[in-house]
């Protein structure tokens, strides 16, 4: 696993930094499928976070599809799609549909973002 850095300075609260870094590293293959993460409690103490900071990461991972935990034996990469240049531009246009088609139904980036959490 490529070196994880919280930034106490960062307008971003530090379970979000550790979830964009996972994030960034799973869909970049340095965190292929299968990896196994460290525990909770050993990761947030190499990062001197509370040991719900990292659950909370690992949760919303796992919430999204990029973890698997399977309780005492461990956190895992979950299998995930390559996505190909062809799908991200594809994906990009489905998006832009459905935000434009949200907002001519008059709701706002906040009941869009609620939405999409409730389907997903």
């Amino acid at each position: 696993m490529t070196t994880l850095r919280i930034d106490p300075d960062s307008s971003r609260p530090p379970f979000e930094q550790l979830r964009r870094q996972l994030t960034d590293q799973i869909l970049s293959r340095r965190l292929p499928a299968g990896t196994k993460l460290p525990a909770v409690r050993r990761l947030a103490a190499d990062l001197a976070l509370a040991p719900n900071t990292v659950a909370r990461a690992y949760r919303e991972l796992e919430a999204e599809g990029l973890l698997i935990t399977r309780g005492r034996n461990g956190t895992t990469v979950a299998p995930v799609a390559a996505p190909t240049e062809e799908n991200r531009h594809r994906a990009e246009e489905l998006t832009a549909g459905y935000v434009a088609g949200m907002r001519e139904l008059g709701f706002g980036d906040d009941a869009i973002l609620m939405t999409l959490r409730q389907a997903l």
